[in-house]
């Protein structure tokens, strides 16, 4: 027998509850002090279509090894695509160039994307700012863009009629056609690029920039990861400051700009230390003392606040400093740590009275390996001779700042000189960046903010003239969303999980995802791009971390070849591992899935409607119907999904009629009964509405709107999860959270129709029933004595992307804070009874806070522990004593709660909160943490040292100066 679908009722009139089961004629009534074990009984009864159809069902066990290896495969192809398309583009690129004369009076009108379309006060374009046809684009989440042709931007610090801008731009035009031709070979393709090493940038589709509130167009091309890794190899960077007297005023001003735009020059794969200097040395970060960090977000973000703080005084010297440097890139060279590639010094000082060629000598001659960038700040220019030398007697480079101006382009010249082994051997690497949230590029255009990576190629001269000294003329990229990496992976096998929109995503580690990875084997294995397969007990969290779940994983991994990712994937043992499968007439499927009280999930791909820009039109239903009607035989479609929706559809057609026989005979005891709805593992959810819009409490329950209890791209709807965790045959109570701030809150009761079908039919119970918060916030002291009692424990949970005010201890509430605690109240004082319905979580709505930084913050839940059925107590408090009384409700998520309400407890025993706390680690373990070099993958190639790029004899002294680099 299975547990056919059936609505459950419950209202309150006076102090009789009432239960009405599958058929409306009969109604059995309870007195409130009967047992509630009578309360929750469910029917068993025969599914009967689903008996109709049993001799064509069969339980296939998922093959873990096997769908990784399918996935993996996918992603491969997918991926490599991407790869194809940036190669056309730097063979284009390099090409355009090769065949390019430079004229330095050239005359060139372009589409400048900030003056698009921007007309003068006698209604003319104004110069740069053509017509330049736009239409917003759903690929291009809605943006308006022109898939013709790209357009270019340019910083507002770069002049945009500069002659090596306008030859750089006049040159580029020959990408447009290749973009055109890639979008047209691949149309999943996002934005193509064109960062140039002047600064512009061309990007396709051409789009209308927007400027930030100043007015001010800040993004420079040249400091995106992106470019970074693909201009340059890996590199350890020691900065070194000179802060004595003579630094004070706007030289230290334009010391700490340097600093800043050096350390926005780095990235992952490279690693950095700050000393400063006057007659001793100064680590910025003493934690950090003869070490290299990781020059990750947080690791700068953290180097330019304790720059930010420096101070001048005394005397300048400088040579304790160098030596220093030469140690820490010496020690890690030996130690196998850092980028294991370029090793260089900055030093920033006005101006180097000695020549330091005893240092040299010691640490750094003849072989040179650690190369030397000096940079002269102020107009002083009495010591530039002794600062030119130590550049280029050591392959490095110098150059003179004087103006906040110019701190941009001059530090973005060592990046060139570091290149330049890359760009002599024509050594056309291929990067893929970390995954980061991209919320610079199209901020002002309400992009959503997605999770992405890039794929980047440099772009050399190939003119012989120029061969021997390595020009970078910029790199070409793409950008990868990470949804079109899980398109790819069958929702209807796996669920997903949401990505929270923090800056700093990229930095979590695989082990703080899966806590119970202690060992890091997991860990390990997936960043050495291993195979394999491992098992962990695990403690995970719902319905944005308010509900904890104990479960065991299984997880499959491998990598992808050719790029620097792993594939990973996990199945939870139980549902997880099994899938129901089962096969009808396409006719008689289609007439089902037409239904009109049935949709699919529209975020899946059933069929792929990006390839043929033709079937963009259609939804995801739509495109389904037209395949499986031979309309549209070029689609490319999921069939396995598609026979599991169709049978899903068939199976669970009788719910319409029966759904509508309940409406037309609906009586007053319906009345709070708002919706009844099913979902399926292949994305299905019937849904009838007994409400209208304007009598309905839970407004947005269900709607387009309400992610949470969707099948989406990341996750199955979290009724549908809660409810797979629930023992077959226990009602599962859950309260779906509305936005706005409604007196009157919903719930849904919900069942497992066949634990492999996975159909839940549920409904939203009335609103009469007053829901409460979390009972530990109302009563700490009766949720002191369950949790004593052991009727409920505690457990914490962490979450390493929490966002915490600046300057305070507590997190933020910017996210909802939540209980976890379930019951069912029934306060007792004088004579006045209420009812009140606490489901596991219920959600207050949270107020919006500012000056919010990355943290990692501690959060309790609790836990039910279900073989403690019921238990009572008394609590003193003063001069009155609390009696409380618990019991479970049979086959359900709840329990009756019967509590003393005239003794207050509140001076004697605090509420408890399931507010987040922010995690102070002690500042040897935050040092440990922030200096922590883990097994990391690195980039398979490294350039440092190219033959034509030679040392200079050590025989050399001040003050002459070569310029060979």
């Amino acid at each position: 027998m299975s547990y056919c679908p059936y609505i459950l009722i419950i209202t309150k009139r006076g102090k009789n509850a009432f239960l009405n089961y599958k058929e409306p004629s009969k109604m059995i009534k309870y007195d409130i002090s009967d047992k509630l074990t009578d309360m929750v009984e469910h029917l068993p009864c025969s599914f009967q279509k689903f008996r109709d159809v049993e001799s064509i069902i069969k339980i296939v066990d998922i093959d873990g090894r096997a769908q990784v290896r399918d996935f993996s495969e996918d992603i491969e192809r997918m991926l490599g695509s991407k790869m194809k398309s940036v190669k056309r583009l730097a063979e284009s690129a390099e090409d355009a160039d090769l065949y390019h004369e430079f004229n330095k009076t050239l005359q060139f009108d372009y589409y400048n994307s900030m003056l698009v379309n921007t007309m003068d006060d006698d209604g003319n374009f104004i110069e740069l700012g053509g017509e330049f046809p736009l239409e917003e684009n759903e690929h291009f989440n809605n943006i308006p863009v022109n898939t013709m042709q790209s357009d270019v931007q340019v910083p507002t610090n770069v002049y945009n009629k500069d002659p090596y801008i306008l030859n750089g731009i006049y040159m580029s035009e020959a990408l447009n056609d290749v973009f055109a031709n890639n979008f047209k070979k691949d149309p999943t393709l996002t934005w193509q690029y064109f960062g140039s090493s002047s600064g512009f940038f061309r990007i396709y589709p051409g789009i209308k920039w927007t400027p930030d509130s100043n007015g001010v167009a800040a993004f420079d091309c040249r400091n995106r990861n992106w470019y970074i890794q693909a201009a340059t190899s890996p590199k350890d960077i020691i900065i070194v400051v000179d802060i004595s007297g003579s630094m004070k005023g706007l030289k230290m001003t334009i010391a700490k700009h340097t600093i800043n735009t050096i350390l926005d020059t780095l990235g992952e794969n490279d690693f950095v230390n700050v000393i400063a200097y006057t007659d001793y040395v100064r680590y910025v970060e003493p934690c950090f003392q003869g070490t290299l960090v990781q020059a990750d977000l947080d690791n700068r973000e953290h180097f330019k606040v304790l720059v930010d703080d420096l101070h001048v005084k005394g005397e300048g010297k400088v040579a304790k400093a160098m030596k220093e440097s030469f140690k820490i890139l010496n020690e890690a060279a030996t130690k196998g740590q850092g980028s294991l590639c370029n090793q260089a010094i900055m030093l920033i000082t006005d101006g180097a009275m000695e020549d330091f060629k005893d240092v040299f000598e010691e640490f750094n001659w003849p072989d040179r390996r650690v190369r030397l960038f000096t940079y002269l700040i102020g107009r002083e220019m009495t010591f530039a001779d002794n600062t030119k030398w130590i550049a280029c007697n050591n392959k490095g480079y110098y150059t003179h700042i004087s103006t906040l101006a110019d701190v941009q382009e001059n530090v973005m010249e060592y990046l060139h000189v570091l290149s330049r082994p890359m760009v002599i051997n024509h050594n056309h690497d291929i990067i893929w960046t970390e995954a980061y949230m991209d919320s610079v590029l199209f901020a002002t255009k309400a992009q959503s903010l997605l999770l992405m990576t890039s794929v980047a190629m440099p772009v050399f001269s190939k003119k012989k003239e120029t061969l021997s000294h390595g020009i970078l003329l910029g790199v070409v990229g793409s950008d990868i969303p990470l949804l079109e990496v899980m398109k790819l992976a069958p929702r209807y096998r796996l669920d997903g999980k949401k990505l929270k929109p923090k800056p700093n995503y990229n930095s979590v580690d695989l082990a703080e995802v899966e806590w119970e990875d202690i060992d890091e084997t997991l860990r390990t294995a997936m960043v050495k791009g291993e195979t394999g397969t491992l098992s962990l007990n695990v403690r995970a969290s719902v319905d944005k971390a308010k509900r904890p779940m104990f479960l065991t994983n299984d997880y499959f991994y491998t990598t992808i070849n050719d790029t620097p990712f792993s594939f990973g994937m996990v199945l939870t043992r139980g549902h997880g591992q099994l899938m129901f499968m089962g096969t009808v007439s396409v006719e008689e499927g289609l007439h089902d899935l037409t239904s009109p009280d049935l949709s699919i999930a529209a975020e899946w791909t059933y069929c792929e409607t990006d390839i043929d820009p033709h079937h963009r039109k259609y939804s995801q239903l739509q495109a389904v119907i037209r395949y499986l009607q031979g309309k549209e035989p070029d689609l490319e479609c999921d069939d396995v999904l598609l026979q599991q929706t169709l049978f899903d559809a068939v199976v669970t057609a009788p719910l319409e009629a029966y759904w509508q026989a309940i409406m037309l005979n609906a009586s007053g005891t319906e009345a709070g009964v708002e919706t009844a709805f099913l979902g399926t593992r292949s994305g299905i959810i019937r849904l009838t509405r007994y409400t209208g819009m304007e009598t309905r409490v839970a407004k947005k329950f269900l709607t387009p709107a309400d992610k949470d209890n969707l099948f989406t791209m990341d996750h199955f709807p979290l009724w549908y999860r809660l409810a797979m965790e629930n023992p077959p045959g226990r009602f599962l109570y859950y309260m779906p959270v509305e936005d706005n701030d409604n007196k009157d809150k919903t719930g849904t009761v919900g069942l497992p129709c066949d634990p492999w079908l996975s159909s839940i039919p549920s409904l939203i119970l009335s609103s009469s029933l007053q829901v409460g918060r979390f009972f530990g916030e109302v009563d700490g002291s009766v949720m002191t004595a369950l949790i004593t009692s052991g009727m409920f424990k505690q457990v914490s949970l962490y979450d390493y992307q929490g966002m915490c005010r600046s300057g305070h201890s507590h997190s933020s509430s910017a996210r909802p804070l939540v209980g976890v605690c379930v019951c069912v109240c029934i306060s007792l004082k004088q004579t006045k009874i209420t009812l009140m319905l606490t489901l596991y979580s219920l959600a207050h709505k949270a107020k919006k806070v500012d000056a919010l930084q990355p943290c990692d913050t501690e959060y309790p839940g609790f836990v039910y522990d279900s073989s403690i059925r019921e238990t009572n107590s008394l609590i003193k408090c003063g001069r009155c004593q609390k009696m409380f009384v618990v019991q479970a409700v049979p086959e359900s998520n709840l329990v009756l709660m019967v509590v003393q309400a005239d003794c207050d407890c509140s001076r004697q025993y605090s509420s408890i909160t399931l507010e987040p706390k922010e995690v102070k680690y002690n500042a040897s373990v935050k040092c440990n943490r922030m200096k922590s070099q883990k097994v990391r993958r690195r980039p398979n190639s490294c350039h440092a040292y190219h033959p034509k790029v030679s040392p200079l004899p050590s025989s050399l002294s001040p003050p002459l100066i070569v310029s060979v680099l």
